[in-house]
């Protein structure tokens, strides 16, 4: 329905631009040269991992140096695509490995290497890249419909990402083994909607058909196949989104999943490359179906499970947010996760698995490239993030805070007709446009006409207000903000070298280590949003743009059987210990150590 932008069209503007350009000076712009995964990967001729890494960060790394117009870091993403395109062989095979190998190598890579390519072309408009891509899906092609390979493991349970290329292709060549291969794919693929009822009870296991990063990239699987099969598009993903967040969900949208979908407990654990690829389904769902019930879910992760799990300076991340994580210390024994290991909650270079390492980087640039879409004369903005439009005679300036202050300015001008269109989140109240009242019907739809110039003032309130969440407990919410008791913290800084990787300052790793109470429950129902500004970190831990102000008061939490920095799942009394008090929460996203889910107190 919609098509995104590039980044030769669209750039991002105030805070945004702040956190990209954070991204960009943190482990984003820096990992080629500190992690040998990517440094030495055997993409390059090195002898580290081979296979999804190095792809997975050019997949995040090649937009951030576009959207910032970066030529030093616009310079080593050419060279690396280079080098990528100099491994294709004449039959288009394209990945580091012997002939030999081929029929075991796990093909997952050929899909997310395919992207790569993509992204690249677009960003910098290289036309040598396109018989590329068409020389690497046709030999997958042959060696499937022979089969000579099969599908099987990741590439088995992520078929459907293929389709991106395929589409893509599809667009530039009327060739039929072009959607054959789309049938092989999704014939030998895994049905997800077979799995659902193993969903409703995680097991301390791991396996394919539970794990978080398959789920939350399936959901995008009918929208991005169903074109090219010729298949009546059914909204598939909002029955399988509802099967796993009745089951599994977050305050902040997500899914628990370490690493694999454990339930509704408040101390289980989400990975982070679980963030940032349902981020990139709910970018594709609303591109390809322009419900905005995605795009809403998508700001919820945006601006709440993206940065809580990265350090204010982007340097470190965790592998594993948890909604009440009132530590981040290595366990000392059995960790609290299902199926992760000890240090998956620290912040660190690499804390459990390098995927996260590698994979985190795709959220923040990708977000900035879907503020704006287009369909035929249509333009929207679907993310109303601060940004700047320039496509062929349309010129598009939005200025705003927003998801901190519910202010925008637009500034049109154009040489052509065209249908503007603003997407209105559903929390939106007394709506403004240029001082009049306006209803909120989802949208704001305006006819501009060639030669016209501009200038729209919209505003809306929105209310801080309790959501339900299991086990009787508590969160708050206001507009796309899920907010959090804020617990106090000092570092404890970690430098070493493991298996050839050196974590050194300012990558090493840090254990949080609680400083303040973190034992309360709400005591009335009164809540008071405040804005303080926005400073040169966002989503600041020590200076949060907003916060909400509540009635609390302390209880006896307790803390979980067996574990000394995990709070118990549920509270042992609900009885106020303690006079009332009024206390400042964070936004999720801000408060590194938070307690989200809380109950109401017994007076």
């Amino acid at each position: 329905m919609f098509e995104f932008y590039t980044s030769k069209e669209l750039k991002p503007k105030g805070w945004l631009l702040k956190q990209l350009k954070i991204q960009a000076e943190g482990i984003s712009g820096n990992l080629d040269k500190v992690w040998r995964d990517v440094r030495d990967s055997g993409w390059l001729g090195g002898d580290a991992e081979s296979w999804e890494r190095f792809p997975y960060w050019l997949d995040g790394f090649i937009p951030l140096a576009y959207l910032l117009e970066d030529e030093e870091m616009i310079s080593r993403a050419k060279y690396y695509i280079s080098r990528i395109v100099a491994l294709q062989r004449p039959d288009g095979w394209i990945c580091p490995c012997s002939d030999e190998q081929i029929p075991k190598y796990d093909t997952w890579v050929i899909y997310l290497v395919s992207k790569v390519l993509i992204g690249y072309y677009k960003c910098s408009g290289d036309e040598s890249i396109i018989p590329v891509i068409y020389k690497v899906l046709k030999n997958y092609y042959d060696l499937l419909s022979s089969g000579k390979i099969s599908l099987f493991s990741w590439a088995k349970y992520r078929w459907f990402e293929c389709f991106i290329a395929l589409d893509f292709l599809s667009e530039r060549y009327d060739e039929s083994w072009i959607k054959e291969l789309g049938l092989i794919l999704k014939k030998q693929g895994i049905d997800y909607n077979t799995l659902v009822e193993r969903w409703k009870r995680p097991l301390n296991a791991w396996n394919f058909e539970t794990h978080i990063v398959n789920l939350t990239m399936m959901l995008k699987s009918e929208a991005v196949s169903h074109k090219l099969l010729g298949e009546e598009y059914t909204d598939n993903a909002e029955y399988l989104y509802d099967i796993l967040y009745k089951y599994n969900g977050t305050p902040v949208g997500l899914f628990t999943g370490d690493e694999c979908l454990s339930g509704l407990s408040p101390i289980q654990g989400t990975e982070l490359c679980a963030v940032v690829e349902e981020m990139y389904s709910f970018e594709k769902l609303y591109a390809a179906t322009g419900d905005p019930k995605w795009a809403e879910r998508l700001e919820l992760l945006a601006f709440n499970a993206l940065p809580a799990a990265n350090s204010d300076d982007m340097w470190t991340h965790q592998y594993d947010q948890m909604s009440n994580q009132i530590a981040c210390i290595k366990f000392p024994g059995r960790p609290i996760f299902r199926t992760n290991t000890a240090n998956a909650h620290i912040f660190g270079l690499e804390p459990h698995y390098g995927c996260c390492t590698a994979n985190l980087h795709q959220g923040w640039p990708k977000f900035a490239l879907s503020a704006f879409m287009k369909s035929g004369n249509t333009v929207i903005n679907a993310l109303l993030v601060p940004s700047e439009l320039n496509d062929n005679g349309i010129e598009i300036k939005l200025e705003t805070e927003y998801p901190f202050n519910n202010k925008f300015s637009y500034f049109i001008k154009t040489d052509k007709d065209f249908v503007f269109k603003i997407r209105i989140p559903s929390f939106a109240e007394n709506i403004l446009v240029n001082g009049n009242t306006a209803e909120n019907t989802g949208e704001l739809s305006f006819n501009v006409n060639k030669g016209e110039e501009i200038s729209l003032d919209i505003s809306y309130d929105t209310v801080p207000y309790f959501i339900n969440r299991p086990y009787d407990l508590k969160t708050v919410r206001c507009g796309s903000f899920v907010f959090s008791l804020p617990i106090k913290f000092e570092k404890k800084m970690y430098e070493y070298v493991e298996n050839k990787v050196e974590r050194k300052f300012p990558y090493c790793d840090y254990e949080y280590i609680p400083k303040s109470e973190w034992s309360y429950g709400f005591s009335d129902g009164m809540l008071k949003q405040s804005y303080h500004g926005i400073s040169e970190i966002p989503f600041s831990s020590e200076k949060p743009p907003i916060t909400v102000s509540a009635k609390m008061a302390k209880i006896d939490w307790g803390l979980e059987d067996g574990f000394d920095t995990v709070c118990s799942k549920t509270p042992r009394n609900t009885e106020a210990l303690d006079k009332e008090e009024e206390i400042q929460l964070y936004p999720y996203g801000c408060a590194k150590l938070r307690m989200t889910e809380m109950p109401f107190v017994k007076k």
